[in-house]
């Protein structure tokens, strides 16, 4: 991402208010609620429980976004925004997940309307409650006119969402003070559901958006604290479902996506490029990649299982510079998007929906956990 700060490095000094929540470790998750809850559709009616992750990228769709497209749009059009909003709403009331992982939803920021799209999918979805943990509050932010930015992770439920956590991840620290101070705080949000306890057993949806550009270990250390934060839910007897952007390929996976990421004038893989690789298209150059994923896979039982991952089908991320020539697009290339359970998937139910293309660079992916029976 190219955001530069130094407009305000200016006030910054001077000693103005803060443009940028930096959030404490007990910053509490808002809370939303669907305008008309329908009692029924809230309890447990046994069976399955569907959940699906998908990083919807703001409700802006195909739009040029000068932040990660090598477009050059800053703020998206109403058009845009209300045609991709209603459609993400219809794909949702179609899959029909009882539990919903977003990343990049938009609260009330000036590159979408000013939208709150958390609660305009509650509103019209089956969908009754949500939570959210922002990853990037910022009053004002200067750079190409972004402005306002209220930016995170959501978990929308068919059911009643109980207690709720946001659990801060590590800042990058290949970034000057003053980038680092700007820029994005990601997070893992946790949330119990008193409606889908089994026994003893409480039940847990978590999501997670992990760092994508990162050049030192940040990516490790969030793998890692999703990994332990699993992890204590695991060794506490509790059961969980859970999935976000991991921003990591699978193991087996290839590694160098260079040329799929490339914009027009830029030149990667030879002598006499700046650099060599772009900068997030590389996954070697991260620390523990490209076998990151795998205490997640050795662990846990995954959405998509190990023999398919690698598959074009259950690719998830389909970057908008995959042209591969004037008359063909190169839609999906790799997989960054999971689900993960400490319980059991129901046969063959994990899916890769390729068919919301134009929706975002990122496909949903759904499954439908099987609960376990007594205590």
């Amino acid at each position: 991402m190219r955001y530069y700060f130094t407009l305000l490095s200016f006030l910054l000094i001077g000693g103005c208010e803060p443009f940028v929540t930096e959030f404490s470790d007990s910053a509490t998750p808002l809370r939303f609620e669907a305008s008309n809850i329908d009692a029924g559709s809230s309890a447990y009616q046994g069976g399955g429980v569907k959940v699906l992750t998908w990083n919807m990228r703001f409700g802006i769709g195909r739009f040029p976004f000068f932040g990660d497209s090598c477009g050059e749009g800053v703020i998206a059009d109403e058009e845009t925004v209300a045609n991709t909003m209603e459609a993400i709403a219809e794909t949702l009331n179609v899959i029909g997940a009882d539990i919903v992982f977003l990343q990049e939803v938009d609260l009330e920021s000036k590159r979408t309307g000013y939208w709150n799209q958390i609660q305009y999918l509650l509103n019209n979805t089956y969908l009754n409650y949500g939570v959210y943990a922002s990853t990037w509050e910022a009053d004002f932010i200067p750079s190409d006119g972004l402005g306002r930015v209220n930016t995170g992770n959501a978990i929308l439920s068919r059911y009643e969402l109980g207690p709720a956590e946001r659990i801060q991840l590590r800042l990058r620290t290949d970034q000057s003070d003053l980038v680092q101070y700007f820029y994005l705080r990601r997070n893992i949000l946790k949330a119990e559901i008193p409606e889908l306890k089994v026994g003893q057993k409480q039940f847990f949806a978590v999501n997670i958006h992990a760092t994508a550009f990162a050049t030192d270990d940040t990516k490790q250390r969030h793998v890692d604290k999703y990994v332990e934060t699993l992890g204590q839910i695991h060794s506490d007897g509790n059961i969980f479902v859970s999935g976000g952007d991991l921003n990591a390929v699978p193991p087996g996976a290839v590694t160098d996506y260079c040329q799929n990421d490339m914009c027009d004038g830029e030149d990667y893989h030879t002598d006499g490029a700046e650099h060599f690789h772009k900068e997030g298209s590389y996954f070697e150059n991260f620390a523990g990649e490209p076998d990151i994923l795998a205490p997640l896979y050795e662990a846990y039982q995954p959405a998509i299982r190990e023999g398919l991952i690698n598959l074009p089908e259950h690719f998830t991320h389909a970057p908008t510079t995959s042209m591969v020539d004037a008359n063909t697009i190169r839609r999906h290339d790799r997989k960054i998007d999971y689900l993960f359970t400490n319980m059991e998937w129901e046969d063959q139910s994990g899916f890769t929906h390729q068919e919301c293309w134009e929706l975002s660079d990122h496909m949903p992916v759904s499954a439908t956990a099987q609960l376990p029976t007594g205590n």
